[in-house]
């Protein structure tokens, strides 16, 4: 089993039970297990962000801090843009998203400048309207593939036998980049139903063995407002990808159409691209 195997799900601040081997916490794995480590002595989430803050947010003045200090009927995204400051309680949910913070600071500022834009020229509504509603779908609940054209194909089609049966052996070639911090805590117990949205997006060039900076940059330039209003995501059930849950080899695993569900009219011939090239 590589998701938790506790199935009453992971209480606030037991940050022992995070499992750092875990494949979609790779990229964070280093950082993350240290500063679960001090969180363990006793610190509060934003200052533990705060030690490990880069050289990209210091110059800015950026920092994390306590979830108080945002006023009260001020919006979260447009305190964040005014203010340079991140408002952290003491919980997963926003233990993971300060860490994507600390990998990717150009998308996560990025995609907060868009939220902050919307917000000022139209307020806070009942409706968040396409492009803040898409900035805020991939800030929670996004992922990055870099992957061979078979499985994009596959995934694009909602061919959940050819993605990752037929086409198994490509995904060793394959990259799933995991930045929304919503689905990182949705991780930490054993679910089938954990679905990624995967950001398609033009080809630009990058290598896939470059460094996290690269791929932050990538990811950053790829979010207009002319792009995220298309809404240009396609669902991924992460308990598929191998390696991933101790049960998907068989044929049976994808019979689940409540998680594997098959496509609602043809996807079309149109190969998406990763940023991670």
């Amino acid at each position: 089993m590589v998701f938790s195997a506790d199935p009453a799900g992971v209480k606030d601040a037991d940050w022992q039970s995070v499992d750092w081997s875990q494949p979609w916490l790779a990229p964070l794995r280093t950082q993350g297990a240290l500063l679960t480590w001090q969180l363990l002595q006793g610190g509060s989430v934003h200052a533990v962000l705060n030690s490990a803050l880069p050289p990209a947010l210091q110059v800015l003045g950026q920092c994390f801090v306590p979830q108080a200090d945002l006023p009260a009927g001020m919006a979260y995204e447009a305190f964040i843009a005014a203010q340079r400051c991140v408002p952290t309680r003491d919980n997963f949910h926003d233990f993971f998203n300060g860490l994507v913070w600390l990998h990717y600071p150009e998308t996560k500022r990025r995609l907060n400048a868009l939220q902050a834009e919307v917000i000022a020229a139209q307020g806070v509504g009942a409706q968040r309207g396409p492009v803040r509603d898409a900035a805020t779908l991939f800030d929670e609940s996004g992922a990055v593939l870099h992957a061979p054209a078979p499985l994009w194909q596959a995934l694009l089609a909602r061919d959940w036998q050819a993605l990752f049966l037929t086409h198994r052996d490509l995904w060793q070639h394959a990259r799933l980049l995991v930045f929304g911090h919503a689905l990182m805590e949705k991780l930490l117990v054993d679910r089938m139903d954990v679905t990624a949205q995967v950001l398609l997006a033009p080809p630009v060039g990058f290598q896939a063995d470059r460094s996290i900076a690269p791929d932050d940059a990538a990811m950053a330039a790829v979010f207009t407002r002319e792009h995220l209003a298309r809404k240009p995501f396609t669902p991924l059930p992460l308990s598929g990808i191998p390696g991933w849950h101790a049960s998907n080899a068989a044929a049976a695993f994808y019979a689940n159409t409540a998680v594997f569900r098959p496509a609602r009219r043809p996807m079309g011939d149109t190969v998406g691209h990763s940023l991670l090239m």
